[in-house]
């Protein structure tokens, strides 16, 4: 609720101020202001509608016009709060204070359209990443092991089997060893997304899978039972131990972050329970959800962690908020004696938009120091 409350406040105010300089202060009589603001009321009605009953809010092309209109209306507003700079540096008579204010509303509307067409052309288009991470714990008969590091697919109205069906065929094609779905796979209850989410069956290689926050909202006891259906290993704060002769290398999973407020019984992070009873000389790779764990898997020594979450931004810069309270947005990088990969994750949420974060399939290739 505090955050429906939030998203909707952001809509209103960015509406209003919107309506203010793109509206207002350029329309040249009160029949255009009034049209403006039908216009726009209209719209924030579609977006605060599209965004607040999302769950029983399922027409594909209403959901694709709220939330394109909100991608739009966060970069043109970012658009016009640059044009205060140039209005306030520009001296101008008040007769040509209404044509300043239609060029630098002009100029934002082009590029805020010009920015959200270029991402949601880059949305649909999802890449494999390649990255070599050196653990100095792993044994020579490990070296080359690769993991597909897929997360944040958001399977729903806007993400349906068909493109699982895609993500699946080029997992194939890069041939993991093991691949780990971190995370938020669904926005929906099993009852609706059961035979979308049908394609994982055709993964090759053996897949885990941990939840992420969003299958927190979309009833995670129900997905937990269904997707070993689809031989899908469900990882809750356990571990597996692969085996390559005398060598040994750990996969561990754990719950997310916010499990143990879900109220589902025995659901909550849980790295101690995950890592009871391993050597500590043997590797551990930890598959979760959220970066920010990292501090607790630094401090139990755990070699690599494999996160989603953070989408790398999908809205660059608007959505760089999310460093308040992640490590990092992507990438790879160490947090004392562990290795953090955070892939910027294949599907989207909310608008299906990505800007300077194109969406990944991660090829993680363990080395042997």
């Amino acid at each position: 609720m505090g955050f429906s409350l939030l998203i909707l406040a952001l809509l209103v105010l960015v509406h209003l101020y919107v309506y203010k300089r793109a509206v207002h202060d350029v329309a040249g009589s009160r029949r255009g202001r009034i049209v403006g603001a039908v216009v726009l009321g209209i719209l924030f009605v579609l977006v605060a509608v599209t965004f607040l009953t999302r769950r029983l809010f399922t027409s594909v092309a209403l959901s694709y016009a709220g939330y394109l209109w909100f991608a739009v209306l966060l970069y043109l507003g970012l658009a016009l709060l640059v044009g205060e700079l140039v209005r306030v540096s520009v001296r101008v008579s008040p007769e040509r204070r209404r044509f300043l204010s239609g060029v630098i509303a002009g100029v934002a509307g082009a590029a805020a359209v010009g920015t959200v067409t270029y991402g949601a052309i880059e949305a649909r288009r999802p890449r494999v990443e390649r990255r070599d991470v050196v653990l100095d714990r792993l044994d020579p008969a490990f070296d080359g092991f690769t993991i597909a590091a897929v997360s944040d697919i958001h399977l729903g109205p806007l993400v349906d089997g068909a493109d699982l069906r895609g993500f699946v065929a080029a997992i194939n094609a890069a041939g993991p060893d093991a691949v780990a779905v971190v995370g938020d796979l669904v926005d929906g209850e099993v009852a609706e997304l059961g035979a979308q989410a049908e394609p994982l069956r055709d993964l090759t290689a053996d897949t885990y899978f941990v939840t992420g926050n969003h299958e927190y909202y979309s009833g995670a006891a129900g997905w937990v039972e269904f997707l070993p259906t689809l031989g899908v290993r469900v990882l809750r704060n356990e571990r597996v131990t692969l085996r390559r002769g005398a060598a040994v290398l750990h996969l561990a999973g754990c719950d997310d972050r916010t499990a143990a407020a879900s109220g589902l019984p025995g659901h909550g992070f849980d790295l101690d329970k995950a890592l009871a009873g391993r050597d500590p000389a043997e590797p551990v790779v930890l598959f979760c959800h959220q970066p920010v764990m990292v501090d607790q898997a630094a401090r139990a020594g755990v070699d690599l962690q494999v996160s989603g979450h953070t989408h790398g931004g999908q809205l660059t810069p608007l959505t760089h908020v999310t460093l308040l309270d992640q490590p990092v947005l992507a990438g790879l990088t160490k947090v004392g004696p562990t290795w953090l990969y955070v892939t910027r994750g294949i599907g989207f949420w909310g608008p299906p938009v990505r800007v300077g974060s194109p969406p990944e399939i991660t090829l993680l290739t363990l080395r042997a120091a």
